[in-house]
Parts: structure tokens; C-alpha cells; sequence
């Protein structure tokens, strides 16, 4: 398999990444081919690893454990940090080609503090057929396994990402898809968890609302604030007819052609977002999986608004100016005289025409980002509800409470528990 691995990558170049790697940070890097078995290897070997896995059942290789890691690596599309069955640490970096699993890069073994009995009380809860006298010489041959502070370790392994992921176009680019696509889903699950407390919209009760909020953002080419709104309507569609792939593309279909003719009544060439369209259900064919479905809507969704600045009138790049301002200064004291001011126009006919673009007045529209962004502070932060009202523009906790409720159906502390 060695030879396979190099007809993708050059030799010479990997052996040299791996062993300055190795040198850096003073830790044993392999390279393992699909099967677990090790191609290349750079750092000393520890004598604690070779004795432990000769102790290991079958069933419990290091081998078989190093590529359920490197697969789950896959799924998240980054490195993935896991412990192994002598709570030892690794990281391992997935090798792809045409989205085909063909290795990895393995980091490890490391510590990240000092071992302790409770480390060794672990493994012989896990294998009691190992003797304590034995485990007692892996407790000493410890002291020579690298001891990593966890904050290192996460820029060791944000780092051995971006080193290796270049080596491979394609693999970087699969693995970026499927962050994107697990960030997507997580987004989803929010709507569905937010369904499913009842403060939002009933299950037979299709959310009219949000696609108009949809269409507006697509019309005035606010790529963000689309996806989070797809991301809510895709998830009443999961919530209302569950996760079946074939009960869930009529629904995509359609969500697609609403996303087609509200990029074209925003400017888009009619012939240019027809034909994306159409790509998008001959595709639905090939699809399989709800991530896969609902991230091809999602690129969908961002090429119909590329397209549609592509062909805007001058107006669509005046609205896209002040969505640009509104989205870096939401946090300052921002009235629509400071936003006309940026555009050079008069507040009255910014006002209306912000309107008539966004589908939203200015005020509404501002609160909207100021909620979306205290959403993800309440989720993310144990800031205080004051504190995150202040944060993203609200004078007072009182009617950031009002306007959060307003928007979401659930009071800022009920969104956080």
C-alpha cells in the first residue's frame, strides 16, 4: 500500500515534513497506511507502547483503534485529538484522495499531565488480567512519554492540519466539506431542538414567516443571514417529516426554485440561475444522506447570490455597503442617519429603499443581527444576559429580552438552557 500512498504524495517531501515535525515538538509521528499498518515512522519509539500492545486482546489493536480515529477524523473534517487504550494521546490527521480513505498521519503517544495511580487504576479496571506488577513497570516507563499542557497540544493539532492538508488538494478540500457540512447540521439541530419546545412554531404549522425573511435576504444578498434562515426552515422540514433523504428532496426542490426566483427578482440572469437550478435537482439523484442534501442546497443558495451580484443593478451594491457596515458596527449606538451617511444617501430614500431590497425596515433589520449574534453568545459564553445585551447594541437588558423574544419565540434565558 506504501507505493499507492506515493504515486499521491512525493516521498522526499513527506519523510522531510514528518521528521522536522518530529524534531519541532519532541514526539513520535507515523504514517499508516488504510489497514493500521505503519509505512513510515520518526521519533523514538517508547518501550511503554511496544509492551502494552503485546499485552492487548485482538479485538482491542492499536491498529483497529487508529483508524476508527482517522475515520472519525473524516467525518469532522479537521484532526482529530482521541486516547487510546492506555489513556495515552494522540492526534491523527486522515489521508484522501477522490474521498477515498487511503491513511494517516499519527501523532503520539503524549501525556497531557503528570501521570498519576488513578491513570494506572483506569487501564486495570479496563484489563484485569493484566498483573499489578506489570502495570506497575508501564507506570515507571511512563516518565519517558512527553507531557503536553492541553492548550499546546490543540495548536500542535491545528497545526499538523494545516502542514499535511495542503499535501493533497483534494483531500483538504473533502475535509473542509464535511465541516462545513457537520457546522450546518448543528445549526439545524438548533432549529429542531427549538421546534421541539413548542416556543417556536407548532409541527403542522410550516414556517410562512421565515421563508419571506428567506426570500428578502437572498434579494438583498445577505449570504449569512440566509443560511442561518435555510438552516431553521430545513430544520421544521426534519422536524415535521422526519429523516428520511426521499420524504425530505420534494421540500429541498422547492426550496431551491423559491431561492432561484428570488435571486432572479434580485438581478440575476434568468438563463444563468435556471441552469443552476436544474444542476441542483439532477444532483439530488446521486444523494444519499441529509448532510449531503441539505449543504448542496446551501451552495446552491451562495451561487444564486454570486450570480445575482454578477448582474445587480447599482442600488443592490448600495444596500450590500450598508449590510457590510451594519454587520462590523451592530454593536455601537447605530442609527439609519450614520448608515444613510456611509451610502451618501438621504435617510428617507435609504429607508425605502432598504426596505424594499432587504424586505425589512432598517430598525428590524439591525435588531436582527444584534439577536443572531447574542444567540451565539448564549450558546458559546456564560456571559451574562446584561453583559451580551450590551455587547451587540442594546441599551438595556429589558428591551434586548423584548426584542429576543419577539425574534425567536423564547426569552434569552430559556434560548440558553
Amino acid at each position: 500500500m506504501s507505493d499507492y500512498i506515493y504515486t499521491i504524495v512525493k516521498k522526499e517531501k513527506l519523510q522531510d515534513m514528518m521528521s522536522s515535525f518530529s524534531e519541532c515538538f519532541n514526539l513520535p509521528i507515523q504514517l499508516i497506511d488504510e489497514k493500521g499498518e505503519i509505512i513510515e515512522h520518526y521519533g523514538q519509539v517508547t518501550s511503554f507502547c511496544n509492551r502494552f500492545k503485546r499485552h492487548l486482546p485482538p479485538e482491542d489493536s492499536c491498529a483497529n483503534l487508529h483508524i476508527k480515529a482517522a475515520h472519525r477524523a473524516v467525518t469532522l473534517g479537521e484532526t482529530y485529538i482521541f486516547s487510546c487504550h492506555s489513556n495515552m494521546n494522540h492526534i491523527v490527521f486522515p489521508l484522501l484522495n477522490n474521498s477515498s480513505f487511503f491513511g494517516s498521519i499519527l501523532v503520539g503517544p503524549f501525556l497531557m499531565e503528570e501521570p498519576d495511580s488513578l491513570l494506572i487504576s483506569s487501564i486495570h479496571k479496563r484489563y484485569p488480567s493484566m498483573s499489578t506488577e506489570f502495570l506497575l513497570d508501564l507506570y515507571e516507563e511512563m516518565n519517558s512519554i512527553e507531557i503536553i499542557p492541553p492548550a499546546r497540544v490543540t495548536q500542535i493539532s491545528k497545526l499538523l492540519f494545516y502542514l499535511f492538508s495542503d499535501l493533497i488538494s483534494e483531500s483538504k478540500k473533502e475535509l473542509i466539506i464535511n465541516q462545513q457540512k457537520l457546522h450546518q447540521q448543528s445549526k439545524i439541530n438548533e432549529s429542531i431542538q427549538m421546534y421541539k419546545a413548542g416556543g417556536v412554531i407548532k409541527q403542522d404549522q410550516y414556517p410562512y414567516e421565515k421563508e419571506k425573511k428567506l426570500i428578502a435576504k437572498v434579494k438583498a444578498g445577505n449570504l449569512q443571514e440566509a443560511r442561518s434562515i435555510l438552516n431553521q426552515v430545513l430544520g421544521y422540514v426534519f422536524f415535521s417529516g422526519g429523516n428520511s433523504v426521499e420524504n425530505i428532496k420534494p421540500r429541498a426542490i422547492e426550496l431551491c426554485s423559491l431561492l432561484s426566483r428570488a435571486a432572479i427578482e434580485g438581478g440575476a440572469a434568468t438563463d444563468v440561475i435556471l441552469k443552476i437550478n436544474n444542476q441542483f435537482i439532477k444532483s439530488l439523484q446521486e444523494i444519499t444522506s441529509i448532510d449531503s442534501l441539505c449543504y448542496s442546497l446551501s451552495e446552491s443558495l451562495e451561487i444564486f447570490i454570486e450570480s445575482m451580484f454578477n448582474y445587480a443593478p447599482s442600488q443592490n451594491e448600495t444596500i450590500k455597503k450598508a449590510i457590510s457596515y451594519i454587520s462590523t458596527n451592530y454593536s455601537e449606538t447605530l442609527t439609519l442617519d450614520d448608515v444613510s451617511n456611509q451610502v451618501e444617501l438621504s435617510p428617507a430614500y435609504f429607508s425605502t429603499l432598504f426596505k424594499q431590497c432587504c424586505g425589512s425596515s432598517f430598525k428590524d433589520y439591525l435588531n436582527m443581527v444584534r439577536i443572531e449574534e447574542s444567540k451565539r453568545l448564549l450558546s458559546n459564553t456564560s456571559y451574562s444576559i446584561l453583559d451580551i445585551a450590551i455587547a451587540v447594541g442594546f441599551e438595556n437588558q429589558s428591551y434586548f429580552s423584548k426584542v429576543f423574544k419577539k425574534h425567536t419565540g423564547l426569552s434569552p434565558k430559556q434560548y440558553r438552557s
